[in-house]
């Protein structure tokens, strides 16, 4: 906001000036220093619109000799998309977002066009000025799931610049006017390096969030599959036939060999696929049979790229800590399934229970397979998060689908267990939507019939295809979340969540019975997995009659639990030793 140079300023006309720099520090103040919602943030952002608007159609913004119907359209059109914006409550926040984008990048053109055309005194400011606007319009096309962030601060930004700009002009205009009617060049020229320092530092700090901004969303470079993935032409119609073994050699503990698999399993409709995987073993492992632990894997995305035998580190998912202690210190083996749709072709049935347990239990009949080991039949299954899920699944339906296989126990940590409820409490959190972002994408081709894509809440769809095309480990977790903190809303609506997607969530919940003993883990700091949620659970088994043993660690979170000082790393490794050895389990219930 500035007074043109050359015209007498009005005492009506500086009061109005004042008013409107101050409504516009106000207003762009308020979203940086406080932790406001999404419909505030947008609403603040309008009525910012709507003050540069008014303030460029009454001359008061004008970063150099602007003409006079120039001005007044884009103050129009600057105003108008503010009204917009604080009328259309019924249009999503990714529409109105939109608008907002279309008004800074014509106000930024137009101030720089005033710039080039207007004197010295004023050019280099405008130019910075009108650069930082449209670089931050951009910034929101090309970057679109961070526009509410932008909006908070780097608008907020903007128009806390367009406030001081006005106060420094409307209270230096006339004694700087003054300086250089009687030739004091000098300080004059303090004032224009003022007006420039204070452009070019928002054009900076808008020019950091784009470069911050690419360097996160971008994620981690990962492997995609390669021809070790892709099955014969004809698969054998058993599931867990082990199809081929490579060695793995990145990421594998010392006194360690390991291996990559690729095994037949099958769909809940006992159609025939493939799923890869990974085993583990001792080095020396002699010619006995090696107990043998089945690792079902957490959370790391719903795309090819995403399998664990992919990663560079593909043992240290969960309780890494743990698995290499039981294979390294205690002899035994350890097998865990990539799941289908991970490293093999075909969407991966997130959290579908029936398909994680087969994967599982097929590649536990693989890995009998490889050459030059030997492994029992017997076995105790491991899980966290995600996989905390599979592995209850695996014990569910063990006796069934793998009868050849004893199970000696089930452990899952922090295991995704009542998904229904599980998705209600945490729907307008950032882990939430991730894993919500993750089912939609996965379930609208998993289940055809729930038609997800055509009921997710307005203004989601494009989060969740981009959270959807991210992995969940390594450095592609932080790309993930920031992309799940920029989903503007919970991602289905109560009513598809009360719907026939509730059931799908309930259907697919683990419930027992169990064949052998059963630990669960739960941090009571865990933000994802909420500790009432698993209790509420707990006392539901408890009541069926499940003998569970349940620990609960105070402080730990979703991942510390699991992390290599937990305390739960000790107690995980002597149970399974327990488990082993026969003796006693010790249900709280």
């Amino acid at each position: 906001m500035r007074v043109t140079v050359g015209e007498p300023t009005t005492r009506g006309r500086l009061i109005l000036g004042v008013l409107l720099a101050l409504a516009a520090i106000a207003l762009g103040t308020l979203p940086i220093l406080i932790n406001l919602g999404v419909p505030e943030i947008v609403t603040l952002a309008g009525a910012g619109l709507v003050v540069v608007g008014v303030a460029t159609v009454a001359g008061v913004d004008d970063a150099g000799h602007s003409g006079r119907w120039a001005r007044v359209l884009v103050g129009l059109a600057t105003g108008t998309a503010g009204i917009v914006v604080l009328v259309w409550r019924a249009a999503s926040i990714r529409s109105l977002l939109w608008v907002m984008v279309a008004a800074l990048i014509v106000h930024g053109l137009h101030t720089l066009a005033s710039a080039l055309r207007g004197d010295a005194d004023r050019r280099v400011a405008g130019i910075f000025s009108g650069a930082a606007a449209v670089l931050l319009g951009v910034l929101c096309l090309v970057w679109p799931v961070l526009a509410i962030e932008l909006v908070r601060y780097a608008v907020g930004a903007w128009l806390v610049f367009v406030g001081l700009r006005a106060l420094v002009e409307m209270t230096l205009e006339r004694p700087f006017a003054r300086m250089r009617d009687r030739r004091h060049i000098g300080r004059a020229r303090v004032r224009r390096w003022m007006h420039t320092i204070v452009a070019v530092a928002v054009f900076l700090l808008v020019s950091a969030l784009a470069v911050v901004s690419a360097v996160l969303l971008r994620g981690g470079e990962r492997p995609e599959p390669n021809a070790f993935y892709t099955p014969v032409e004809s698969l054998p119609v058993e599931p867990g036939v082990l199809l081929r073994a490579e060695a793995l050699m990145a990421g594998v503990p010392s006194g360690a060999d390991a291996w990559r698999i690729l095994y037949t399993t099958t769909r809940p409709d006992d159609s025939v696929t493939v799923a890869s995987g990974t085993v583990i073993a001792p080095t020396d492992r002699g010619t006995d049979p090696l107990p043998l632990l089945s690792v079902a894997h957490g959370t790391t995305g719903i795309v090819q790229r995403c399998a664990p035998s992919l990663s560079p580190a593909p043992f240290v998912d969960g309780a890494g800590t743990a698995l290499e202690e039981m294979v390294t210190e205690h002899g035994w083996a350890g097998v865990t399934s990539d799941y289908v749709g991970l490293g093999t072709a075909g969407m991966h049935p997130y959290l579908v229970g029936q398909v994680e347990a087969r994967n599982v239990l097929d590649a536990s009949r693989a890995a009998r397979q490889l050459d030059g080991l030997s492994l029992a039949t017997d076995t105790v299954v491991w899980g966290h998060s995600q996989g905390g899920h599979g592995a209850l699944w695996t014990g569910q339906i063990a006796g069934d689908y793998a009868p050849e296989l004893t199970l000696r126990g089930i452990a899952g940590m922090a295991p995704a267990t009542d998904l229904f409820d599980l998705a209600v409490a945490s729907k307008s959190e950032v882990a939430g939507k991730t894993v919500s972002a993750y089912i939609a994408q996965s379930w609208n081709e998993i289940y055809p019939e729930l038609d997800l894509a055509g009921h997710l809440n307005p203004g989601t769809a494009h989060g969740v295809q981009k959270v959807g095309d991210l992995c969940f480990n390594e450095k592609d977790v932080i790309a993930a979340l920031l992309r799940g903190t920029q989903i503007p809303e919970q991602v289905f609506p109560d009513a598809v969540l009360d719907g026939e997607l509730g059931d799908k969530l309930r259907e697919n919940s683990p419930t027992g019975p169990w064949p052998a003993p059963v630990l669960i883990a739960q941090g009571l700091a865990d933000p994802l997995v909420k500790p009432a949620m698993q209790q509420n659970w707990v006392n539901a088994r408890c009541a069926d009659g499940e003998p569970l043993d349940y620990r609960t660690y105070p402080g730990l979170d979703h991942t510390g639990l699991v992390a290599a000082d937990s305390p739960l790393t000790s107690q995980l490794v002597q149970w399974t030793l327990d488990r082993w050895e026969g003796k006693q389990p010790t249900p709280t219930c």
